[in-house]
C-alpha cells in the first residue's frame, strides 16, 4: 500500500510537472489522457482500499496495463500546444471528469476479470472462501461502478455545454458523442441487472462489468 501510495504522488507529481511547463491541463491528447486513466484508476482502488487490499491490487494491475500502454502506443510524449478549440477552460472540467471515469469503469473491468478467474477456479473445498471474496468484490465493483456511471454522465453533460460555446450546439449525434452517450446507456443498463430477477446474480453482474467495458474502449479508440 505504501509503495503505491508513493507511486500516486509521484504520478500526480509528473501530471502536474507537464502542466506546469506546457502551461495547459495535461489530458489534451491521447498520451495524456491514458496518462490520467492511470491516475483515476488508482485514484478509484484508494478510494476502496480500506475495504479491500484486492481492490488495491486490481488498480495496480490497471495502472501498469494503462501506463504501459500510453508508453508503447503511438501515442506522442511530447509537450506540445494546444488546437485553438481546446482553448478553454471546459478542457480542466470535461475531459478530467469524463477520462477520470473511464478509470473508474477500467477497474471494474480488472475486478469482473478477478471475479471471472474465481469462478473459474471453485471448487467443493474452497467454494466458502471464495464466495465469499467473490460476495464482496461484487459490492466493491457496484460501487466503483456507480461512481464510474456518474463521472460518464456529468462530464457528457458538461461536453454538451462545451459544445454549444465552441459550435453553437448542445448535441449533435457525432461519433463521440454517440458512443459516450452508448457507454452511459451500458453501464446503466448492468447496474440495473439487479432490479431484473433472472438477471439477478452476481455472475452476470461481473460478466457485465468486463463486456461493458468495451464500449469504453471503442469510445477511446476506436472512435
Amino acid at each position: 500500500v505504501l509503495a503505491l501510495g508513493i507511486a500516486f504522488i509521484y504520478h500526480t507529481y509528473g501530471l502536474g510537472l507537464r502542466w506546469y511547463l506546457s502551461g495547459h491541463a495535461p489530458w489534451s491528447n491521447g498520451y495524456e489522457a491514458l496518462l490520467l486513466i492511470g491516475w483515476g484508476g488508482l485514484l478509484a482502488g484508494f478510494c476502496f482500499v480500506r475495504y479491500s487490499k484486492i481492490t488495491l491490487a486490481a488498480t495496480a494491475l490497471l495502472a501498469f496495463f494503462v501506463l504501459m500502454t500510453a508508453g508503447h502506443s503511438s501515442y506522442d510524449p511530447q509537450l506540445t500546444n494546444l488546437q485553438p478549440v481546446l482553448k478553454s477552460y471546459w478542457l480542466i472540467i470535461h475531459v478530467a471528469v469524463i477520462t477520470i471515469s473511464y478509470g473508474f469503469l477500467g477497474l471494474g473491468f480488472i475486478l469482473g476479470l478477478f471475479n471471472l478467474l474465481i469462478y473459474l477456479f471453485k471448487t467443493r473445498k474452497n467454494s466458502e472462501s471464495l464466495d465469499l471474496i467473490c460476495e464482496e468484490l461484487t459490492y466493491i465493483n457496484e460501487m466503483n461502478l456507480t461512481i464510474g456511471l456518474v463521472l460518464a454522465t456529468m462530464g457528457t453533460f458538461l461536453g454538451g455545454i462545451w459544445a454549444n460555446e465552441s459550435w453553437g450546439r448542445y448535441w449533435g449525434w457525432d461519433a463521440k458523442e454517440t458512443w459516450a452517450l452508448v457507454i452511459i446507456f451500458t453501464y446503466a443498463v448492468i447496474l440495473h441487472f439487479r432490479l431484473v430477477p433472472k438477471l439477478k446474480s452476481a455472475y452476470i453482474f461481473n460478466v457485465g462489468s468486463v463486456v461493458g467495458f468495451g464500449s469504453v474502449i471503442m469510445t477511446f479508440v476506436g472512435v
